[in-house]
């Protein structure tokens, strides 16, 4: 019989919740899977979650991906927690790369961009809350092309 493998992040798969809708499951959900999460960087998640959620009303989150994922009318951003030692988020523009999307500018004085592909980077904060100002800065600007 071959071997489970081990899970990486310490918290049961949003697969299994019966809650579970198409988009993802529901945000008091997130609570739940972030207080059985068992990673090096919970606390600054959480604050970054709620950074992110503060930047406007029309922001939601969801487990997507078996993360906390944020979205207005589709996802954009989703907790990169394979990351151990540095508190990251992948900014998308859906799971698949679509042609038909307009070309991105988004300003980074801070340096926290790096691009994956033309519709897609890897975002990493850095420490909150110094971070704060341009994380909010950078949810602000990627929202609008959502």
């Amino acid at each position: 019989m071959k071997p489970k493998p081990e899970k990486k992040a310490g918290v049961r798969s949003a697969k299994s919740s019966p809650n579970k809708t198409k988009t993802g499951t529901p945000a008091q959900t997130v609570d739940e899977f972030m207080r059985q999460l068992v990673h090096p960087l919970a606390a600054e998640i959480h604050s970054a979650r709620r950074i992110i959620l503060g930047v406007s009303p029309a922001i939601g989150e969801a487990i997507k991906w078996n993360a906390p994922s944020f979205r207005t009318t589709e996802f954009f951003a989703t907790t990169h927690l394979r990351s151990r030692d540095r508190l990251q988020f992948i900014f998308h523009r859906g799971a698949k790369v679509r042609p038909d999307l307009k070309e991105m500018e988004i300003s980074d004085p801070a340096g926290m961009l790096q691009w994956l592909a033309r519709d897609r980077c890897l975002v990493t904060v850095g420490k909150l809350p110094a971070g704060k100002a341009a994380l909010e800065n950078i949810v602000r600007q990627w929202i609008a092309y959502v």
